[in-house]
């Protein structure tokens, strides 16, 4: 339950996300969490692998505690995309466990640290940045990648929502949402013909 300390509510809903993320993969093949589901080749693992990379620059490098993490082709650090695709090399347990052990790194940042400490991003101009905003900037950062991966999901398996008992979803049988879908598909049809 949320309460009443904005950097306990902040860490509350990063830590959703990061739990979210993690439920997309359970249950799938190998090849699933791998497989490239958009032209640009956006998959289940690499996103987990990304934010990995993600957390351990914001609350690592970023407030002066740097831990080992997969590095970032948006920093310069890897070549394109590197972060965002598992090599076979890579397994999914050792992605995941790198990934809860980033998290872990991350929260002794997040509960060592007050939300207006100061931390500098690494790089060329090495901006000024408070705690509050790094946390805020992982949330989105973080749920963004879990809006991607619920698409993924429920292209490869039909799976929906955000947590695995399904609550945030409204009840409906697979015939259910197929009349759904169909009623969209009108309506599209429908006003996209005066367009």
């Amino acid at each position: 339950m949320i309460g009443t300390d904005p950097k306990t509510d902040l860490h509350v809903y990063l830590q959703d996300a990061r739990e979210a993320l993690l439920w997309k993969l359970e249950g799938l093949s190998e090849y699933d969490i791998r497989r490239p589901m958009t032209p640009t080749g956006t998959n289940l693992l690499g996103l987990v692998k990304h934010v990995t990379g993600a957390e351990a620059l914001y609350f690592g490098s970023t407030f002066g505690r740097p831990v080992d993490a997969p590095p970032l082709w948006v920093t310069g650090d890897a070549e394109p995309n590197a972060d965002l695709w598992a090599t076979a090399e890579e397994t999914r347990e050792e992605i995941v466990a790198h990934y809860r052990r980033v998290c872990a790194h991350s929260d002794a940042t997040i509960e060592s640290l007050g939300l207006d400490a100061v931390g500098r991003l690494p790089g060329g101009d090495r901006s000024e940045v408070t705690l509050h905003r790094i946390l805020v900037h992982m949330i989105a950062e973080t749920d963004r990648h879990v809006g991607h991966a619920d698409i993924l999901r429920e292209l490869i398996d039909g799976t929906v929502g955000l947590r695995k008992r399904g609550d945030n979803m409204p009840p409906g049988d697979s015939a259910w949402w197929e009349g759904h879908r169909d009623r969209l598909e009108r309506v599209a049809r429908e006003t996209g013909r005066g367009a």
